[in-house]
């Protein structure tokens, strides 16, 4: 098949984003890797559409009423009145006066489907000091009739148009009320022209180093959550101090992957209760909307109130301490096995079910990166579970075992000032997660990536045993740290949270409704796709400023471990690598996806995380 369909310079019919209704356009250039056209309307408006969203002139030609195409004998019937009525008119006359007739009709018609289209271009495109000053980035005005009204309003009300405007051009449809809705509905058929969207395509561009380096980081990613347990628990963490390696017998007990396959079933338990709201995620790519439950942070709830009765009856949980490497081996288990679960079945499903990132045809990669989308198990959906039940409330239970096993070991009656303010913060994070659960389903984790061993290892395995590394560490090697220091890491962490929090609500809340009365400040560019791009508050003042939020929270968690050694701060370097790629990884996304409507956003948002330094 050719690359392309339209040629530079073919006017074509584009559709206008967000909306139903098709334009005049010509094509300018196209992008043979982000796959869009560039086209431009005749007021000069240049947009970067898909080519679903671009017909051509011929399939827009009006088709003739069914009026005009009476039976014979109707035709016959008429003519036969006509000469009764007058006998002595020539036959030549009244063959030329009905042909005139007929072409009137014609034209009549055709002026109302041309002028019916071409109003709303005017009124579309019509200046207004609103519109001005929002894409010059001034203050906003307080008119309400800003573009994307109108074109919401011509997408819902497209009758209400096709009404003004046969009242505004004196077009005056005829008494008969068969011929004038047979026109009106033909009008509405041509205009409502809605493409189907394309089934997903195989994924071209491979990330992770593609198949050699996403082999390579099935094999290291699980080699170095091993290395960083057993340099936490040598007496000289140092990064030149390798510790020994460990003997095969004493990384597996059958007793801990009981207890961990108790802990993930006890979690799907919890998550298939009926409390908590249903909500839907955002369209996939055939228009559906998956339903959600959300009760994450009931489900956190029950299993504080689980713990507290381990704890009143005595049991030790600084268990998890002693055996913290046969449980991290037993979750890396676990999840290489769900992943091959997850890929087996993810050859039966359908095309437009796979992940866009994950459909290269190339087994490695589509396991690592995850082959299907949404994989459910009826109305359970594995992935949305794994992303914060198992391992991110996992995650607070093993900081509070450190917590204990800290106590315990060093014989103290309150934990230490550090461990205190590691629990308290890594606790608030996890907590907020769990109460703004709804947000993850706009992330790309849900709508974009695949489930497959990234996430399902990500998941179940990276997020409890390396994000504990702090409390990990501060067991086997105390630090003091005095009260004005912890006051200062706490402001630290107050500030990377608040931008974190509002950054992340901000994007939330527009993506899911922009209509908001709420978000009437906000300042975005409109896009093909019908989506805007924020260029106010936070998002105006780095291109990602949740990952700003992030960073400077995870170092306020490694800096009550002291500065002996680097160790405790690899979760900062960690993240910082993890946040530059993904912010690499959205910049490429967002560019194929919003085209030239990127790059203006790029312009006027010009640092990605780091304000005047990256």
């Amino acid at each position: 098949m050719p690359s392309r369909k339209f040629a530079d310079g073919e006017v074509v019919m584009g559709r206008w984003p967000g909306s139903v209704l098709y334009y005049e356009v010509q094509v300018t250039s196209y992008d043979d890797v982000a796959h869009l056209y560039t086209v431009k309307y005749k007021d000069g408006t240049e947009l970067a559409l898909k080519e679903s969203d671009i017909r051509s002139q011929s399939s827009f030609k009006p088709r003739k009423s069914q009026s005009s195409s009476s039976s014979p004998s109707r035709r016959s019937n008429t003519r036969s009145r006509s000469r009764s009525r007058s006998p002595g008119r020539p036959a030549r006359g009244r063959r030329r006066s009905a042909s005139q007739s007929r072409e009137h009709k014609d034209d009549k018609k055709k002026t109302i489907q041309e002028t019916a289209l071409a109003l709303p271009v005017l009124v579309l495109f019509k200046p207004s000091e609103n519109n001005t000053k929002r894409y010059n980035g001034e203050p906003e005005s307080t008119e309400k009739n800003d573009t994307s009204c109108i074109i919401l309003e011509q997408k819902l009300k497209p009758d209400l148009e096709i009404k003004r405007v046969l009242e505004q051009y004196s077009l005056r449809p005829r008494k008969d009320d068969r011929k004038k809705e047979e026109i009106y509905s033909e009008k509405k058929t041509f205009v409502a022209v809605k493409p189907v969207e394309k089934a997903p395509t195989k994924t071209k561009d491979l990330e992770f180093g593609g198949r050699i380096g996403t082999f390579m980081m099935i094999l290291f990613l699980p080699v170095t959550v091993l290395y960083l347990l057993s340099m936490c628990k040598q007496d000289d963490p140092s990064l030149l101090n390798f510790p020994p390696l460990p003997a095969l017998e004493s990384l597996w007990e059958w007793r801990v992957f009981g207890i961990f396959l108790l802990w993930f079933f006890l979690q799907a338990v919890f998550h298939l209760l009926p409390i908590g709201k249903v909500v839907e995620g955002l369209p996939l790519s055939n228009g559906r909307k998956l339903q959600y439950r959300i009760n994450g942070f009931y489900a956190f709830i029950l299993t504080a109130a689980a713990v507290g009765v381990l704890l009143y009856f005595q049991f030790e949980l600084h268990y998890l301490y002693d055996h913290f490497v046969q449980f991290a081996v037993s979750a890396a288990a676990f999840s290489l096995a769900l992943s091959i679960y997850l890929y087996v079945r993810s050859l039966k499903a359908p095309e437009e079910e796979l992940a866009p990132g994950g459909n290269s045809g190339y087994f490695i990669y589509d396991f690592f990166t995850g082959h299907e989308l949404n994989p459910r198990i009826g109305s359970f959906d594995l992935k949305f579970f794994c992303e914060l039940r198992p391992g991110l409330i996992g995650w607070v239970v093993i900081n509070l075992a450190m917590l204990l096993a800290e106590m315990k070991i060093h014989n103290l009656s309150v934990p230490s000032l550090s461990m205190i303010l590691v629990n308290s913060f890594q606790f608030l994070y996890v907590v907020d997660a769990l109460w703004n659960e709804e947000a993850v389903l706009t992330t790309m984790d849900i709508t974009h990536d695949g489930f497959g061993f990234m996430l399902a290892f990500g998941d179940l395995v990276w997020v409890p045993f390396v994000y504990s590394l702090q409390a990990f560490y501060l067991v086997g090697h105390p630090t003091t740290i005095t009260w004005p220091v912890a006051a200062a890491i706490t402001v630290l962490n107050c500030i990377g949270y608040y931008i974190f929090r509002s950054a992340n609500s901000q994007k939330n809340n527009f993506r899911r409704n922009p209509a908001d009365p709420k978000l009437a400040n906000l300042k975005f560019i409109p896009t093909a796709t019908g989506k805007g791009l924020l260029v106010t508050g936070w998002w105006g003042f780095v291109r990602h400023p949740n990952y700003l939020g992030d960073i400077i929270m995870a170092l306020a968690w490694s800096l009550p471990c002291g500065f002996n050694h680097i160790l405790p701060y690899f979760y900062v370097i960690y993240f910082i690598c993890l946040l530059v790629h993904r912010e690499a990884r959205d910049e490429h996304h967002c560019k194929q996806k919003y085209g030239l409507a990127w790059e203006r956003y790029c312009q006027r948002v010009p640092y990605r995380i780091f304000p005047y330094i990256y």
